[in-house]
């Protein structure tokens, strides 16, 4: 079965971004490693992006990688 993969952040905007998964287009995004069936162990790097090594064998097997959403514009407020 494939499903859909994308780089999604763990706390706010603008904190360090995982690999999330989905099995449909219209379902929630959960972290790589609430799918033990599809995770693999992490690179031991520390700074490695977590979830790499599940990316790469995601893809070799037919998953899409689904940009990440872009932030909510209307939050930015302009100063002069």
């Amino acid at each position: 079965m494939t499903g859909q993969i994308c780089w999604l952040p763990i706390g706010g905007p603008d904190t360090e971004k995982i690999l999330h998964l989905r099995m449909y287009p219209s379902g929630q995004w959960k972290p790589y490693t609430a799918f033990p069936q599809y995770a693999v162990p992490d690179y031991p790097m520390a700074e490695g992006s977590k979830g790499w090594a599940t990316y790469q064998k995601l893809i070799k097997s037919g998953w899409t990688l689904v940009n990440s959403p872009a932030p909510d514009r209307r939050q930015v407020i302009l100063s002069y």
